[in-house]
């Protein structure tokens, strides 16, 4: 009941601001964005299994926030539907193989320059993005860690706080998982795409955007790595 009642406030918000739902740069209004908004991305990921209730932690909540320009598509967010993508209303659907191809080579999108140049932000958009997003990770998985060793040393802990707690844990791995999966799938779209480009429309700019997908691929393998350093907080389980 209480997620029907929020889709429909947020319906409503869409319904009576659609004509005016993002500002500069393709971002949300302020006003229709709430620190919460992307809160829906833990229970998608781990869909059907049931979420926990237990409150995000900051950097749990910031994940969530970094994780969904990874995974919704990468098209021109200067759309009404926009605001609904960011409150979960239309899923986590991602790009297919050819999606995107569809999307660049629509009638918006007249001039073959425009077309590369469009990819090539797409593209580095997702290349800044990267490291933020899996340093934020790489401290949630260590804190997770220390949360399922920390278990058994609680005192009377109950088996609904012990199930809580480990459905977190699963939450936060199946999120950093999906966004390694549209990435995977954000490249191949990339490059189908590019690829289309070349045969309709060659352009010495697509040396430039497929060093730009180069770069991006490489990133991506380079986080399949141990993650970037960050401090490491001390758990309980090590404190006894």
């Amino acid at each position: 009941m209480q997620v029907r009642r929020r889709h429909g406030l947020v319906l409503a918000a869409f319904v009576l601001l659609a004509g005016c739902s993002n500002g500069d740069f393709g971002e949300v209004r302020p006003m229709l964005v709430r620190d919460d908004v992307h809160d829906w991305l833990g229970p998608a990921a781990v869909a059907p299994n049931l979420p926990s209730s237990f409150e995000l932690t900051d950097d749990e909540r910031k994940l969530r926030d970094l994780a969904f320009p990874l995974i919704e598509p990468p098209y021109d967010r200067q759309r009404p539907s926009s605001v609904m993508l960011e409150y979960g209303t239309a899923g986590t659907a991602g790009v297919t193989r050819t999606s995107y191809a569809d999307y660049l080579l629509s009638e918006r999108h007249r001039s073959p320059a425009a077309r590369y140049a469009r990819i090539t932000d797409d593209i580095r958009n997702d290349t800044t993005r990267l490291p933020q997003f899996f340093e934020t990770a790489a401290r949630v998985m260590d804190i997770d860690g220390k949360r399922k060793k920390s278990l058994a040393y609680v005192s009377s802990l109950s088996a609904g706080e012990r199930d809580q707690a480990l459905r977190r844990i699963r939450e936060n791995t199946s999120l950093i998982a999906l966004v390694r999966t549209r990435l995977a799938q954000r490249i191949g779209a990339y490059r189908f795409a590019l690829e289309r480009l070349v045969i309709m429309t060659p352009s010495n700019q697509a040396v430039e955007a497929e060093q730009a997908l180069n770069q991006l691929q490489a990133l991506v393998v380079r986080y399949q790595s141990p993650p970037l350093p960050w401090v490491r907080e001390q758990s309980l389980a090590s404190s006894r």
